[in-house]
């Protein structure tokens, strides 16, 4: 009875199912600032940066923008990729971004089109 029961505790590990590690996921930002429309807040008081989405950069120069975004007035209207209607409140908006000074800092740039046809992301 002993010897079975060492044999049946020797074989106990080998009875479980061996399931792989996984590998570490790799995210980076590229992926998910593309899919930012609809109502966009901008944060601006650096208290609330950790409420924030992304940290973005205005930029004034379109070539080397990451994104193109046409400004809608309308927040029905705000239905594609880089359309955003700004929205005054952070409690209605879809997405909330934090606006740096500091290029380096952000995680992507802005540059505004008046053209809606012009919006684009670039990755």
């Amino acid at each position: 009875m002993q010897i079975l029961f060492s044999l049946w505790l020797a074989l106990m590990p080998l009875a479980r199912p061996v399931i792989p590690a996984a590998a570490p996921a790799t995210t980076t930002v590229a992926a998910g600032y593309c899919n930012i429309y609809g109502a966009v807040y901008l944060e601006r008081d650096p208290k609330y940066k950790s409420d924030a989405e992304y940290t973005v950069f205005l930029d004034e120069d379109e070539a080397y923008a990451n994104m193109i975004v046409y400004r809608e007035n309308n927040k029905l209207f705000a239905d594609a990729t880089a359309v955003w209607y700004l929205t005054p409140t952070k409690a209605f908006a879809d997405h909330v971004l934090y606006v740096t000074d500091n290029r380096n800092l952000a995680d992507f740039t802005v540059h505004y089109t008046l053209t809606r046809s012009f919006a684009q992301c670039r990755e």
